[in-house]
């Protein structure tokens, strides 16, 4: 028989080592309180088909007050007289976010979040009465900011498809919104004199960013596996970064050669921590150490001194991929060096190759240091113009 919950068990309750559990109340059927891995407490009631209405957080809501508005729910349906679920839109993104957390990469989660948070202010309102006009009014006012509107529609729309399938709302308010444009496929590579441009002042930027974008020109990786790097990951005899599947988009581990370039700029950086580049605001005491996430404002003082035609860091990635092949390097070892999983080495191969090419990718990455060399020792009367 289930004990009936009391404000000592939720207090003392063990958290789970991941996902969430629930403590179920013997006095009332259906009612219980789910506690995370990270613990929040939040107290549930199960309703028709097993639905879970979310009714609020512990300590904020009382076991008493929780206990009451549950048999409320359950009267109402009983009754048929159930109202929209009462769930708040901070309250509903604050458990969207844990789910995520399951299933995603910390960074995916971090840019639900703030996306999700900066551009959709909508506090405790009822999920239910969030409408379509509100949002649409939110991402009007990124209509300057194309990128940042995609990313946000897309943010919310996620989210709201979500509740919709929690059964949090019986309408997502971004279905009568019109699909924003998709994105023409980028094709931005960098000519010689820009790379040369951007080298120059990332090298004499300070901080974090600076050192980053070297690493995205030198090794062609993603910015957000240069910025998780940690020390443990380095292996500076054999010159040999090692990925782990936590952080690489394909979720399979990543090996890559680096050269005497990418070592001198790993000598610039003072190992503070088990990470190359921590965040930089103050931890409170005990919590973890997180990575590097200021993005937006460093790029803007980059652009200001570069003074060259807009790019991204991924076009980095582009332009280190295209010039690799302009050296004749052979399209699986680029791919290999991009850890790409489609491609010309794939299936039963491509477990059997995980480690393979190691050679050939130093052979690509020593004929790119000494093709940046030359492109740093010209000057702009001399530079190509293409890569």
């Amino acid at each position: 028989m289930t004990p009936t919950l009391t404000e000592l068990a939720i207090r003392t309750s063990e958290l789970p080592p991941f996902g969430t559990l629930t403590l179920w109340d013997g006095a009332l059927k259906n009612f219980g309180c789910r506690v995370s891995a990270k613990g929040t407490k939040s107290f549930i009631v199960l309703l028709a088909s097993g639905r879970r209405h979310t009714i609020g957080r512990y300590p904020i809501l009382s076991l008493a007050e929780a206990r009451a508005a549950a048999k409320r729910a359950l009267a109402e349906k009983t009754l048929g007289k159930e109202r929209p679920n009462t769930t708040g839109y901070l309250a509903a993104v604050a458990e969207f976010l844990e789910r995520c957390a399951e299933k995603n990469r910390p960074g995916t989660v971090g840019e639900y979040k703030r996306l999700l948070r900066s551009h959709f202010p909508f506090g405790t309102t009822r999920l239910s009465d969030v409408t379509s006009e509100q949002i649409e009014r939110r991402l009007k006012a990124l209509v300057d900011r194309p990128s940042e509107q995609r990313h946000a529609f897309t943010a919310i729309k996620v989210f709201f498809n979500w509740a919709l399938k929690r059964r949090y709302i019986h309408n997502s308010p971004c279905a009568a919104l019109y699909s924003l444009s998709t994105p023409p496929s980028r094709a931005r590579v960098l000519t010689d004199k820009e790379v040369r441009t951007v080298i120059k002042h990332a090298c004499g930027a300070i901080g974090a960013y600076g050192r980053i974008v070297e690493l995205l020109i030198l090794t062609g990786q993603r910015r957000g596996e240069i910025a998780a790097l940690q020390w443990q990951w380095i292996n500076e005899q054999e010159r040999i970064i090692t990925l782990p599947p936590s952080i690489t988009k394909n979720k399979r581990e990543h090996a890559f050669p680096y050269g005497h370039m990418v070592a001198g700029v790993l000598k610039t950086i003072p190992p503070r921590s088990e990470y190359l580049f921590p965040a930089r605001k103050e931890r409170r005491q005990g919590q973890p150490v997180t990575v590097f996430a200021g993005w937006n404002r460093p790029k803007v003082e980059l652009d200001a001194r570069c003074k060259i035609a807009p790019w991204t860091l991924h076009d980095l990635r582009r332009t280190f991929a295209t010039n690799l092949a302009a050296l004749g390097t052979p399209i699986h070892v680029t791919e290999k060096l991009l850890n790409h999983i489609s491609g010309t080495v794939s299936g039963v191969a491509a477990i059997y190759n995980r480690h393979a090419y190691m050679d050939e990718m130093r052979t690509a990455i020593d004929a790119w240091e000494k093709r940046l060399s030359v492109i740093l020792a010209s000057d702009d009367s001399n530079a190509s113009q293409h890569p």
